[in-house]
């Protein structure tokens, strides 16, 4: 995850969150940005492998819950807490995740821009993308061909993911753009919040973009990564029908609305 642990540093007002201005959750948000900037290629890539991997735990845990409920119209509001289980192992386990990093290493960005550090963000993206895009992929491996799900389970997995590759294209960009503000609204919110809580509000935020069906780039990849093994959609169908979109409606979202506004709010205090 793109923000650090809480220790002590020689900057003790940056990590007493409890009651502070905005401009000062900006700036402990953007000293973890530069921290994760300035990270190496090893730390990056393992990291955000981990969390591909993680992060499928979403998709196992709300199949196993589609599989033993009945498809009825409340159904989803049970599968759904399923959804936060990956999200809650990547977050608390402080794993490299793509769409935290819509926001995490940008403010830095707005606030002091320069070739050199738009260099650097660029790197850090394209790591963890692909870094979060092997490790889905190695998940849904394991789920398709390894036999480590029992069949009715699996099945259910396999519902949950189709139901995600069915969606249109434009529909993926649009409903991305939802999910990419509410993953950096919690990286934003999360400095503020002890550990208690910090379970607590991934578990809401990660919930409300199951219950949505909104379109999370790195959650959604495994979906489609399950889809494409059983081959029921192509490589190309899988990266320019779901996970491109995806990807874009999450930027948007994360670094074009939310990290925008949260600099706009206080270019002048910085």
């Amino acid at each position: 995850m793109a923000r650090q642990s809480r220790r002590k540093t020689s900057e003790p007002a940056l990590d007493d969150l409890a009651d502070v201005t905005t401009a000062l959750i900006y700036r402990a948000i953007s000293r973890s940005g530069r921290h994760e900037l300035a990270r190496s290629f090893s730390a990056l890539w393992w990291s955000g492998v981990g969390a591909g991997l993680a992060i499928s735990l979403s998709i196992l845990c709300k199949g196993l819950l589609t599989a033993l409920l009945p498809d009825t119209a409340w159904a989803p509001a049970v599968t759904n807490l399923g959804y936060s289980v990956g999200f809650l192992v990547v977050i608390m386990g402080r794993m490299q995740l793509f769409t935290e990093n819509t926001v995490t290493p940008i403010l830095p960005l707005l606030a002091y821009p320069s070739a050199s550090r738009l260099a650097q963000t660029a790197r850090l993206w394209g790591i963890v993308f692909a870094a979060n895009m092997t490790g889905c992929l190695m998940a849904a491996v394991l789920m398709v061909h390894a036999g480590i799900i029992p069949p009715l389970q699996m099945e259910g997995v396999v519902t949950v993911s189709r139901h995600y590759a069915e969606v249109a294209p434009l529909d993926h960009l649009l409903w991305g753009m939802p999910a990419g503000f509410m993953i950096a609204s919690l990286v934003w919110m999360l400095p503020r919040i002890e550990s208690a809580g910090e379970v607590l509000m991934i578990m809401l935020v990660t919930y409300m973009i199951g219950l949505g069906g909104f379109s999370h780039v790195v959650a959604g990849s495994t979906e489609l990564f399950i889809v494409m093994l059983m081959g029921e959609i192509s490589p190309v169908q899988a990266v320019f029908g779901g996970i491109l979109p995806a990807l874009v409606g999450n930027v948007i979202g994360g670094t074009v609305i939310f990290a925008a506004l949260a600099y706009a709010q206080v270019r002048e205090e910085i």
